[in-house]
């Protein structure tokens, strides 16, 4: 259970101060063991980079070989300050990783080690612009994607949660967390069994996937429509990359405060841990390398949609 860090951390951040230095102080303070803060200001205002790194038992970090995860919190800002009062939707993803990185160094000082490293990353921004977007607004950002996925994106992993909330849409109309097939390099792959598994466990229900376009895997910038951000980490590495939207019936403003569900927050952050502990042990695959093999073989690589293309 994770609910008591997700509400720690929602009051942590819920306050026109919030900043990664507090944030990530809290965390270092229950176990983790180091932890990365930057701040970056643009023209559209200032947001706190955060990394928090879990050491595991066999983890590459200590000199062992056992597999790192990297869990992102993917958001625009965590507030739309002074245009909204409070935090908004668009900060489920955020609370949601920062919840596992607290949970995850609360079990290290109580002895209960993974076996691999998990990094944690995500921003803090309480005052975030909003952008339209059809059919609700999108909360915009005071960083480019490319800033955030050079933050966001640790090379050191071997494949990635991206944690994002994804409300504003006419696609996935269930409440709750939805995974999204597994994205590497270009191609979106068949959804993961292993990942369908943990999830079944997790919620008690049949897992549920959402759709995914080509064009949702491709950079922002290019002219066509996303989904959402959730998966603009996988066009910053060749890991594999899977999202976990935190979603609802209705279709909610990611800018829109008092739509946060506490629950749907925890069962998100607590699927991701239960990834973290079996993908360590080599128990969980994102994708079958075999017919990865197979289709570059046949039809080659797509990494050409991990970039804006040609005009």
């Amino acid at each position: 259970m994770i609910l008591k860090q997700v509400l720690e951390i929602f009051e942590l951040i819920d306050k026109p101060t919030a900043n990664g230095e507090e944030v990530v102080e809290y965390i270092k303070k229950a176990g983790a063991d180091s932890v990365f803060v930057k701040k970056i200001s643009t023209e559209k205002g200032s947001t706190d980079f955060v990394k928090i790194i879990i050491k595991g038992k066999n983890g590459k970090l200590s000199g062992g070989n056992a597999p790192t995860l990297g869990v992102i919190g993917r958001l625009g800002g965590i507030g739309a300050r002074p245009e909204m009062i409070g935090t908004v939707s668009d900060a489920d993803g955020a609370i949601a990783a920062l919840s596992v990185a607290l949970k995850a160094a609360d079990m290290k000082r109580k002895g209960d080690l993974l076996l691999g490293d998990l990094i944690i990353t995500t921003h803090i921004c309480p005052d975030a612009p909003t952008q339209p977007h059809n059919p609700v607004p999108f909360m915009g950002s005071p960083v480019d994607m490319q800033l955030m996925n050079e933050y966001e994106v640790d090379d050191q992993c071997d494949a990635f949660l991206s944690i994002d909330t994804t409300k504003g849409n006419k696609i996935i109309n269930t409440k709750g967390i939805a995974i999204s097939p597994t994205v590497k390099e270009g191609y979106i792959l068949k959804v993961s069994d292993d990942l369908l598994d943990i999830m079944q466990i997790v919620t008690g229900q049949l897992p549920k996937v959402f759709a995914l376009s080509q064009q949702d895997i491709t950079p922002y910038g290019n002219g066509v429509h996303h989904l959402n951000s959730i998966l603009q980490p996988a066009i910053a590495t060749s890991a594999a990359v899977v999202g976990v939207a935190i979603t609802t019936e209705t279709a909610v403003p990611g800018c829109a405060t008092g739509a946060s569900h506490p629950m749907d927050i925890e069962i998100a952050a607590r699927f991701s841990l239960e990834v973290a502990k079996m993908f360590t042990q080599n128990k969980c695959s994102f994708y079958d390398s075999a017919e990865l093999s197979i289709l570059l073989e046949r039809y080659g690589d797509l990494k050409k949609f991990q970039t804006l293309g040609e005009k």
